[in-house]
């Protein structure tokens, strides 16, 4: 199997399955309890809690455990929204974010809130001049993705945390779903004041994720509860989840550290000069200031559903646009916004690589793609 869509969700390490495991059997009680056994249980969130926390250059105090990058965000962009709402309705974000900060706009929209968008150019970038022309005296939040879903582009997020360190009442969040793990995002000094990570995105399992707080910044709850997670997110811990998710963490930044960003920066090397010499393909990641995970490319002429059930056949497996959309069969939203086009958008494929994936599949891949591409596209036209 040559599995290629990494993007979507990763295949849990060994290791991190195996503590999941003995977690879940060993240390079952809930952490709020008083007794010894959830005592343990409280220690164990506690270590997780720092060890994450170091990984990440930050205090455990600024560790929000969450159970997804959605609610990550949702929790980061409500929570300032109804925070800070004496201050203002105004609040910034792209046109080509991730559905879950979108919608989470959208709705706030209906509320009252004010929202501007920024727009992108063909690579997928923001203008840093717009974002600075939008800024008013009633905005109290920017909401960034770090690296884009679909396309793998690489907003310019320390330039934004700087331009904004200028405005102390208007906070930034980053959505760094897709970036953790694999493109470097230093969250201490940055401007950066909330920041979404999501475990299956780095081999942990689903259901966990990280919402990075800073240091005394107060925001609103938006689930009421029992008050754990500091108050920002009731609801009893998923201990075994979070004990493996940061696990998970560990065991990446050690790969990523140890040579596997190379790795990665090869696999995509490879990949992209095959597409370039195949005809009718058209690679829509631009070749600067992108991640080294995420290849996008349209196939004239052939529908991408019918291109990724040609490629099922030969047991590799890629995708169309965000994990969350792929099953609408309409043209991408990311890549009608960065103006590539109706066709390359209606026809674009993701593929994204996670450490594990080898040079060896790339080539198969471009091998199948070789056989099966011209096949259809004779097909459909």
């Amino acid at each position: 199997m040559i599995y290629f869509d990494n993007s979507a969700t990763t295949k849990p390490y060994p290791e991190v399955m195996k503590g999941y495991l003995k977690v879940a059997e060993q240390y079952f009680a809930n952490p709020s309890s008083i007794h010894s056994l959830g005592s343990e249980v409280e220690k164990l969130l506690s270590q997780s809690r720092a060890l994450t926390a170091s990984l990440l250059g930050v205090k455990p105090t600024e560790i929000v455990f969450t159970s997804s990058g959605t609610e990550g965000n949702n929790l980061a962009i409500k929570g300032v929204a109804f925070q800070y709402q004496n201050r203002g309705k105004h609040i910034i974000t792209t046109t080509i974010e991730h559905p879950s900060v979108l919608e989470a706009y959208k709705q706030l929209e209906t509320l009252g809130y004010s929202v501007s968008y920024l727009e992108v150019d063909q690579s997928g970038r923001i203008n840093l001049e717009q974002l600075r022309d939008m800024l008013r005296d009633d905005t109290i939040l920017v909401s960034v993705i770090h690296v884009n879903n679909e396309l793998g582009t690489i907003q310019p997020i320390n330039e934004i945390g700087n331009l904004l360190k200028k405005y102390p009442k208007i906070l930034f969040h980053v959505d760094h779903v897709q970036g953790i793990g694999k493109v470097p995002l230093q969250l201490k000094d940055s401007g950066i004041d909330l920041c979404t990570m999501s475990g299956h995105k780095f081999h942990a399992l689903r259901g966990t994720g990280i919402l990075y707080i800073r240091d005394g910044l107060k925001i609103a709850s938006i689930m009421s509860g029992g008050g754990q997670e500091m108050g920002i997110r009731s609801g009893t811990e998923n201990v075994a989840g979070i004990v493996s998710m940061t696990k998970a963490l560990r065991i990446t930044f050690e790969k990523i550290n140890q040579g596997g960003l190379g790795h990665l920066l090869q696999l995509k090397e490879v990949l992209l000069l095959g597409l370039k010499q195949m005809d009718g393909i058209i690679v829509n990641t631009p070749d600067q200031d992108s991640a080294p995970h995420i290849i996008n490319f349209s196939v004239l002429h052939v529908k991408p559903e019918v291109l990724i059930h040609s490629l099922s056949k030969h047991d590799i497996y890629v995708s169309t646009q965000s994990a969350c959309s792929s099953k609408l069969a309409q043209a991408s939203r990311v890549l009608t916004a960065a103006g590539l086009g109706e066709e390359r958008a209606k026809s674009a494929i993701r593929v994204s690589f996670s450490l594990d994936n080898t040079l060896e599949e790339v080539k198969t891949f471009l091998e199948v793609l070789t056989n099966v591409v011209p096949k259809l596209q004779e097909v459909m036209r």
